[in-house]
């Protein structure tokens, strides 16, 4: 084989290519030029197993510039919801939480080890600087649901994320941001803002006196809506993680248990958790409401009915923020979308996949999918 000057032909020089070139030219394999036969040898196992490797990609201005305006973002967004909420102080905790674990070990290590770690960690500032600023007061049921049921799930959460990354050694969403550090601080700044929307039911309710009047039969139903959920997502994972501890199944997507009724169930769990924790921080206005309106559809007046929905202008009423925004990134940003496209460049070329995505509900569970040889079926008549 001729030598090439394209730095891919050279990668693919072997040993035996170098020596019968050697031979051809006249160098026989003995004293100095058997030295100079093992060093060329040397070279080309490094050329050609470096050749395997991918190249770290180089840092863009377009990654900087990308990172600087998610931060500017994140620390817009937060804000706004603290400054619009009176929840300033939260705010200022969730983000000082995730800079000093920036500061102190993803920088300087270039690592993602602690992140899903920090977020429970800053879940749990939140919610007891909640319990800790309101002051000595008498806690009303729902207040003390909220708290405790936030506690259980960021326990879980954290617990579960981390033994995960202990397991697999990293997590690919960051392959791409840890090159720019301003880009990987993006992240970080992010993770602030989620955990910030996400506790909005307990920090809106728990931050000051419970006024309105004893349980009701909302918050009976968010509770039991909570525990619902709850069970849901951890059921879920519980299967996931059972499915990939066999050998066989590493490399494969799981469509049992759960998973036979809804490609994502883990996330219909997490929606409806954070839709009955809103319900339950929200419950004393809109139990008002439905008052309100009920009375003013009873006596036909109008007029009455209009005016129940100033019962909405209520604070607590943006505890709905929570489950919205979690929908919204589970939905259409970091959740679905990205799983999706990952099993499609796995296994969108096997017809067992197509056929389960197709015949799948995405997230709220529904009939499983039939089976192969019976939408044949139904073709051919």
């Amino acid at each position: 084989m001729p030598w090439a000057d394209d730095e891919g032909d050279v990668a693919d020089l072997n040993v035996h290519s170098l020596k019968a070139l050697l031979r051809q030219r006249g160098l026989a394999v003995g004293g100095v030029k058997a030295v100079l036969v093992a060093r060329l040898e040397q070279w080309a196992d490094r050329v050609s197993s470096a050749g395997d490797e991918p190249r770290p990609r180089k840092p863009t201005v377009a990654l900087y510039l990308r990172g600087a305006c998610s931060c500017a973002l994140f620390l817009g967004i937060l804000f706004i919801v603290g400054h619009s909420f009176g929840v300033e102080l939260f705010a200022a905790l969730a983000l000082g939480v995730q800079l000093v674990v920036f500061a102190l070990h993803a920088f300087p290590n270039n690592s993602e080890k602690f992140y899903d770690l920090t977020g429970s960690a800053t879940h749990l500032a939140l919610v007891l600087a909640s319990c800790l600023l309101g002051g000595r007061r008498e806690w009303s049921p729902r207040q003390l649901f909220v708290a405790v049921a936030s506690s259980l799930w960021l326990s879980r959460l954290g617990t579960y994320l981390y033994s995960r990354i202990l397991r697999d050694g990293k997590d690919e969403r960051f392959d791409a941001l840890k090159p720019v550090w301003v880009s990987f601080l993006g992240a970080w700044c992010g993770q602030a803002v989620w955990v910030m929307f996400i506790q909005l039911p307990v920090v809106l309710l728990n931050g000051s006196s419970d006024t309105a009047p004893a349980t009701t039969l909302l918050d009976v139903a968010g509770m039991l809506l909570w525990f619902v959920g709850f069970a849901f997502e951890v059921a879920a994972d519980t299967q996931k993680i059972a499915f990939r501890s066999r050998r066989a199944n590493k490399k494969r997507w799981i469509s049992t248990g759960l998973w036979r009724y809804s490609r994502h169930p883990n996330y219909f769990g997490e929606i409806l958790m954070w839709s009955s924790m809103a319900l339950v921080a929200s419950s004393a206005p809109l139990a008002k409401v439905f008052d309100c309106a009920a009375s003013a559809v009873a006596a036909a007046d109008l007029g009455a009915l209009a005016s129940c929905a100033g019962g909405l202008h209520s604070r607590l009423v943006g505890a709905w923020i929570s489950p919205a925004f979690t929908a919204f990134l589970l939905l259409k940003v970091s959740g679905v979308p990205m799983l999706e496209a990952l099993g499609a460049k796995k296994w969108g070329e096997e017809a067992a996949y197509v056929h389960y995505v197709k015949h799948t509900a995405c997230v709220v569970p529904w009939w499983p999918a039939p089976e192969v040889a019976e939408v044949e079926e139904k073709k051919r008549a």
